[in-house]
Formats: structure tokens, C-alpha cells, sequence
């Protein structure tokens, strides 16, 4: 795999943004963004607890998807508050998916600046919060309705790998899904090249990601996100600006979602094989043509 390091910046002109990053979408990560934010010391494990702790949320674990696991389904319930208790202890490879804390408490919305001069079209209703213990991993996948994500971090570091989505062959891109069939966990240290060798071929963009740092993720971008220490992060998304990216999220989220949904319920085991065994022959297309 050929790595680049995503670009850092302390701060940056909205112009330079849309001319640099927005409009070639590439991805950049602004360190200075959330500093004059209130969340930026705020927000902490006890703080959390306090205003949201006795809300149920979904975990995840490390594990992929069963051959019966619909799409954003949970491995199990717990209370927020419980869970944060869990990661402060020390290491627990469990995560949180898309809370989102502002439905719970909107008082934290006084917290947050909308980059309003950077991007237009924020989905202001769904911030979404993630949370995860050291050693958890959120899996290869690239976000279903095709939002522009600034994805800020509090507290502690996270591994980053981003790949733009016309790379999906060489990453093993399953059919009616967002997600590879690769696996990427521990990819620094030694990426599954002989079991999956299009791996080889494909181009991506990684950084680790410390508290307050904002990444700027273009709709559609493949990403791998690994939890090196206990710690969060808030997603703020934004539809993309042309009619053609809208419809396409919308049949992300309708047609594509729910044709997948369906065969899980309808043939669990031969889909989840079949989605695998064309991923591979997709990629083992490429490699051909590459020679």
C-alpha cells in the first residue's frame, strides 16, 4: 500500500480550504479549529457522565459482522454513564456508533462552533458523538449517506487510514455495502498482503489524531480508525453541494442498505459468502489489468 501523510495545519483561509481540500477533495486535518471551542476542555469522561450518563447506548465490539448482523446493528446495551466508568478503568476494545449526545442534552450545542466558513450544508440536528476504548477499531467502511465529516478528537490518539472511494477494488469492496472484506486491523505493523494481495496496489492517506484535532474527511473517503488510547470524538456532517451527490446518499441509505438488509434476512449464509467471493474476483480483475 502506498501511504501518504494527511496534510496538518494549524488554521487555514476558507478559500485556500475549498480551492486546496473541499473542491479536490482531499482530506486535511486542522489542528487550531476547536481550541476557541468551550468543548474543547469541557468535555470530559466525568462531564459526560453527569449530563448524559443514564441514557442506553449501543456498543460494538471488535468483531466483524456475522452473517445475520443487519447494517449498524448492535453487539450489545448498557448505560452511557456504566460505559464510561469501563473505559476509564483501563483498555476495553468497545465502541459507540453514532450517539448523538446533543438529542439527549442540546445545552451542549452552546459548546460546539459550526465551521460554517469552511462548508455549507451541516446537518445541525445530528452531531454525532464516538467513543471508544484503547484497542478498539472501528472497521474499513466509508460513511453510508456520503456526508463531508469534520471529525474532531478529545482525549487521547487514534489511527487514522483514509483511501479515496475509487479504490474500493483494490480494498476488496463487498457488493450492496460500505465495507471491505479486508481486514486492516494492526495494518501499520503488518498489512494481510497474501491473503488479499490487491492490498499491494491501492493508494491511501493516514495520521494519528491527538486532542483537538479536526479532520476533514470528503464524502465518500474509505477509512480505518483505530482507538490508541481511551477517548472521543464528534462528527460534524454536511451533504454534499450538488444535486447528483445528494441523490446518490439517499440511494446509499434507501436502495443499497436495504437490498443488503434484505438478503441477510433472506439467504444470511450464502450472502455473506457470495459478498466476499465477488469482492475478490473484483479485485483480482484489477490486478490483472494492472499486470
Amino acid at each position: 500500500m502506498q501511504l501518504t501523510s494527511i496534510d496538518r495545519v494549524e488554521s487555514i483561509s476558507p478559500e485556500v480550504f475549498r480551492k486546496q481540500y473541499f473542491e479536490q477533495r482531499k482530506p486535511i486535518v486542522i489542528t487550531g479549529l476547536s481550541r476557541s471551542w468551550p468543548a474543547y476542555e469541557k468535555w470530559t469522561w466525568d462531564y459526560f457522565k453527569s449530563v448524559v450518563g443514564q441514557q442506553t447506548v449501543g456498543l460494538y465490539n471488535n468483531e466483524r459482522a456475522g452473517a445475520k448482523t443487519l447494517v449498524n446493528g448492535a453487539d450489545a446495551y448498557i448505560l452511557f454513564g456504566e460505559y464510561l466508568d469501563m473505559v476509564k478503568k483501563g483498555p476495553v476494545q468497545l465502541r459507540i456508533f453514532l450517539f448523538n449526545i446533543f438529542h439527549h442534552a442540546p445545552q451542549l450545542v452552546k459548546d460546539v462552533y459550526w465551521p460554517d466558513q469552511l462548508a455549507s450544508g451541516f446537518l445541525k440536528k445530528y452531531p454525532m458523538l464516538f467513543v471508544g476504548g484503547a484497542g478498539s477499531v472501528a472497521h474499513m467502511h466509508y460513511d453510508i449517506d456520503l456526508s463531508h465529516i469534520f471529525h474532531t478528537q478529545f482525549i487521547g490518539r487514534k489511527r487514522v487510514l483514509l483511501l479515496e472511494n475509487n479504490q474500493a477494488p483494490y480494498i476488496y469492496r463487498m457488493p450492496f455495502t460500505v465495507e471491505s472484506a479486508a481486514s486492516f486491523v494492526n495494518w501499520h505493523e503488518q498489512l494481510d498482503t497474501k491473503q488479499f494481495p490487491a492490498l499491494d496496489k491501492a493508494t491511501a492517506y493516514t495520521t494519528v489524531l491527538e486532542h483537538g484535532d479536526t479532520l476533514f474527511m470528503p464524502g465518500g473517503y474509505w477509512h480505518h480508525m483505530e482507538y490508541m488510547d481511551s477517548g472521543f470524538a464528534m462528527s460534524l456532517r454536511a451533504l454534499d453541494e450538488t444535486l447528483a451527490g445528494k441523490l446518490n446518499g439517499l440511494y446509499h441509505l434507501v436502495g443499497l442498505r436495504g437490498m443488503n438488509n434484505l438478503l441477510i434476512r433472506l439467504a444470511p449464509e450464502w450472502w455473506y459468502h457470495y459478498k466476499r467471493k465477488v469482492a475478490r474476483k473484483r479485485a483480482d480483475r484489477m490486478l490483472e489489468v494492472a499486470g
